[in-house]
Parts: C-alpha cells; structure tokens; sequence
C-alpha cells in the first residue's frame, strides 16, 4: 500500500515539468491516466534518442502510467472528459494559462462537475501576473530566473544547467502542492487548484543568491564550481583529472591539513575560522592547487576517504550508471517495454522501509484507451470504434 494508492490522476501534461509531476505521483501508488492527442501524443514522443520507433527520452519520465487518447478540442472529448473528472481526483495540466478555461475545462468549470476534485496547473509563468501567457521552455526559465547568471566559470559565459531544472523543480513543487491539497481535502472535503510556475521554482531554488544580494548589495556572479561563502568547497586539479572537496566546518579543516600533511596551517590565522579563509580564498586556493596536483584522483580520494573528509571524482554518466552506490541504492532500474524490451531508466530516489516502488514501462500510445473509457465509463465495443472513426479518441 504505497502512500497515494486509491489517487485517481487525470494527466493532460506534455513533455517535462508536468509529465514529471505525473510521474511522482504515479511512483508514490497515484493511477495515473495521461491523456494524449490521438494519432500524435505528447511532444515527447519525437524526441531522441529512439528505440524501435520509440522514444527513450518519454519513456523515462512516464513510467508507471496509462496512457489514453482523446481530442479535447471536439465537443465529444470534452463531454468524455468531464465525466472523467466526476471519477478521478487530480487533473494535471501544463498548458499555457487560458488553454482550458478556451476548451471549457478550466477549474472553474471542473470544480462545479467535481467539487472534490485537485486541479494542478504547471507552466512557465504562473495563472497571474504579466508574463501568464507567454511561452516558456526550461532554457528561457534559466536565463530569467538568473540561475545561469551563476552558473559557469568566470571567465566564461553564463551557462544552462546540465539537466532541465526548471521543468524539473516546478514537477517536484507541483507534486508537493497537489499532495497538499489532498491532505487539506481529506479536512475540508472540498478541493482546490494548484498553481505552480517554472520561473517561481527556479527562484526558490535559487539558494543563497537573492539573500546575499539583498544583504551585500552585489550581484552574485558565476564562480565555476567553487562555493560563495564556505572555503575550501570546490574542484582541484589533481595529475589526472578533477577532485571535488567540501569543506564545510572547521573540524573539516582540521582534518584536511592533517591529511595533506600541512598540519600547520590549522593555527595560521588566515584560516582559523571559515570566514576567514572566505576572506583569504586567494591564499588557500595558492596552497591546495601546489599540493592536490602531485598525486592521482584515486590516490586523493583514499586519502580523504580515510581522513572523513567529502570528496569525489567528478564522474562521467556512463561511472553514475555503474556506481555502487547508486546500484546499492537499486537508483537505476531495468523494466520491459513491450517494443523495445529490457531498458534501464533512473528509478524513485524515494523510499520506504516498508514498501517497494515498482518501476513499469511507459505506455504506448493509446494503449489502454478501451480499458479506462470501460472501466470508468461502460463505453461499449461499438461506441468505441465510433469514436475512433470520428477521431474523438
């Protein structure tokens, strides 16, 4: 019985942030049911790489769901999906604000076909303010929200994160927000509609930077992997590759002068405390770069490994993938899809003592329309291939 068994989730969403959220859900025991464009599907579906037609990338965001199609855009889709919502908990969408109130789908006409219902709106902007109706991708949130302001080395231009983070981190607010709102239903017996934009998740992810802003007057900059306000906290280069070390309190410090042999700098007074050695970063950073690149990556890593200290080799995808950890951790899942096979896919980094999180295949497109208009609404065999013909699903 894993925590939201029994959530029934309509999931409108395409592509990232949404789809992501869906997936949370659906990791934490939701019936997630996406509902998909007939003939073409969600965007994702078209990107790469491919496997036997399919798409590698859709598939290791929508595990765990079902997928159905339905055209929203025909009076008879709107009319199937409404009667959906009478029997499911959460819609989740990440249209453009405005997409479905124009449909006649917005919360305003949900809530009255089901009070109950949670009704999750991801999207670039937010449903108020200026910016609620432009478009929005991951690449565009970065640069306004000043995350890639920060993020690079000095010397070089602001750069995106690796990873999509603010489709990422609204998927995880979003999930946050709607489980919310199902604990204030289980009080109230009344649902509500959960707003989360994309440029408002980056902001709050933004750590430190607004307040040290707000306190110094200066504007954050990039400073490559090194960390604002805790000294040592970076990489340095040792005689064959990169070593990360985080030290984030003095007892660290200790130990890594003792490990380094450099004992004596523990008392020096430029670097007793952490503030200090922010203070006098030019002159610690001198010393450590002289003495990490006389030995090997792995030859470091014992060394601190040994000593405490928290380090690591800046590994590549293809090591993360083979981690022990990350193998120990069960982190990288094998599941079947029935076109493509055995595929491995990150797994729920959530876990529990007493359950297992199953990670299954993506759908396939359409897949099991017939069986949720069925179950859920005793559509007939008959009606059902009208409905296709018409294009209604």
């Amino acid at each position: 019985m894993l925590p939201l068994s029994g959530i029934k989730v309509l999931d409108l969403s395409r592509v990232l942030a949404g789809p992501y959220c869906g997936m949370i859900l659906a990791d934490l025991g939701a019936f997630v049911v996406k509902i998909e464009r007939p003939g073409k599907g969600d965007d994702a579906r078209e990107y790469g790489p491919f496997i036997n037609g399919e798409s590698a990338y859709f598939i290791s965001i929508n595990r765990n769901k079902k997928s159905i199609t339905l055209n929203l855009k025909s009076s008879e889709g709107q009319e199937i999906f409404k009667e959906l919502v009478k029997k499911f908990d959460v819609v989740l969408e990440n249209f453009r604000p405005g997409t479905m109130d124009k449909l006649g789908l917005g919360y305003e006409v949900l809530k009255e076909i089901n009070p109950r219902i949670i009704y999750a709106a991801s999207s670039g902007f937010g449903h108020t303010g200026p910016y609620r109706e432009r478009p929005a991708y991951d690449a565009i949130i970065q640069a306004m929200g000043g995350l890639m302001s920060i993020t690079g080395f000095p010397q070089d231009k602001p750069t995106r994160v690796g990873a999509s983070i603010a489709d990422i981190a609204s998927g995880m607010f979003c999930a946050m927000g709607i489980m919310a709102a199902l604990i204030k239903r289980e009080k109230t017996g009344m649902g509500d509609m959960v707003d989360v934009s994309m440029l408002d998740s980056v902001v709050a992810i933004l750590e430190n930077a607004i307040s040290r802003y707000e306190i110094t007057g200066e504007i954050p900059g990039r400073l490559g992997n090194r960390h604002p306000s805790i000294v040592p906290f970076e990489s340095f280069e040792a005689k064959d590759g990169d070593v990360m070390i985080a030290v984030g309190n003095d007892e660290l410090w200790k130990k890594l002068c003792i490990a380094i042999d450099k004992e004596e700098l523990v008392e020096d007074p430029r670097f007793k405390t952490n503030p200090l050695r922010v203070q006098n970063y030019d002159d610690i950073k001198r010393i450590l770069d002289e003495i990490i690149k006389t030995k090997t990556v792995d030859e470091w890593i014992k060394i601190m490994d040994a000593a405490g200290i928290p380090c690591s080799p800046i590994n590549t995808i293809d090591k993360v993938v083979n981690h022990p950890q990350i193998a120990a951790r069960q982190m990288i899942a094998t599941i079947y899809h029935p076109k493509i096979g055995k595929i491995r896919i990150p797994a729920s980094p959530i876990k529990f003592k007493n359950e297992n999180i199953v990670i299954g295949p993506a759908p396939l497109l359409g897949e099991h329309t017939d069986e949720i208009l069925k179950e859920f609404l005793n559509i007939s065999d008959e009606a059902l291939e009208q409905l296709r013909k018409s294009g209604v699903i």
